[in-house]
């Protein structure tokens, strides 16, 4: 059984979600609850979760206070977050980088289905935790252009500069990364996923199948179909309707 604790300050949500997880789920006992930053950091303390939902907004402060006040007592936490949050755009895009899972308000059954599989998938991995700390580097110097990025693999998950990136490849429902200096690594989220993550640093989505970095481009062959060829010396089509916007691009360059 995956012990887990509740803390949010909607004390509705917090009987909703319960009775959700309660139907849908026999892995997923809430074993506690809190309403607070400082309720919240005593349950963490004393019942040890190996799962925490936690609001961004908590009556004295934040989902994102709790947690660093806990990194600052207690050293590294070992828990795997699901942060419960309104759409908001940075915290949205903060979490996908650092591959923090979360349930939007109102809960919907399906995500929260699909939530409950990422918790028994993750509880099972030997994780480092240090994403973590890469979602509150992030949140404490309000940065907007993340420069690294946590990638959740089968064995755990790692942390890479965005930068070192040269091309995602589509492999039907998953996503291989080429890094440099690395091998190749297997994503279980979709290209077009990464693709609204990673187009504001620099990449081009030139084909069905290929995000590529501007950066590591080399070449341009317009012969046989036209082609791209990387850093990495992999040739790398490219869609006709995207010809004209890459040799755009690359005059920009």
């Amino acid at each position: 059984m995956i012990k887990a604790i509740l803390i949010d300050d909607d004390h509705h949500l917090r009987t909703g979600l319960k009775a959700l997880l309660e139907r849908y789920t026999d892995d997923i006992a809430i074993i506690g609850e809190a309403e607070s930053v400082k309720t919240g950091i005593e349950a963490v303390k004393k019942l040890q979760p190996q799962v925490i939902f936690l609001d961004i907004h908590l009556s004295d402060g934040t989902g994102f206070d709790m947690l660093e006040k806990l990194s600052e007592s207690s050293g590294k936490i070992k828990a795997h977050i699901v942060f419960i949050t309104a759409h908001e755009q940075y915290a949205v895009k903060a979490f996908k980088f650092s591959a923090l899972d979360f349930i939007l308000k109102p809960v919907d059954f399906e995500e929260l289905q699909n939530t409950i599989a990422k918790i028994k998938e993750a509880v099972n991995k030997n994780n480092s935790f240090e994403h973590i700390d890469l979602l509150l580097e992030n949140i404490r110097k309000k940065v907007d252009n993340f420069k690294r990025i946590a990638l959740s693999t089968s064995d755990g998950i790692h942390l890479f500069d965005v930068a070192d990136i040269i091309r995602c490849e589509a492999k039907v429902n998953y996503t291989q990364f080429y890094i440099k200096n690395h091998k190749p690594v297997l994503i279980s989220k979709t290209l077009k996923e990464y693709e609204e993550l990673l187009t504001e640093h620099g990449f081009e989505r030139i084909h069905q199948s290929h995000l590529i970095n501007l950066s590591y481009l080399k070449s341009y062959i317009k012969t046989d179909g036209g082609y791209v060829v990387m850093a990495d010396n992999s040739n790398i089509p490219i869609a006709q309707s995207k010809k004209e916007k890459l040799q755009e691009l690359i005059k920009a360059l």
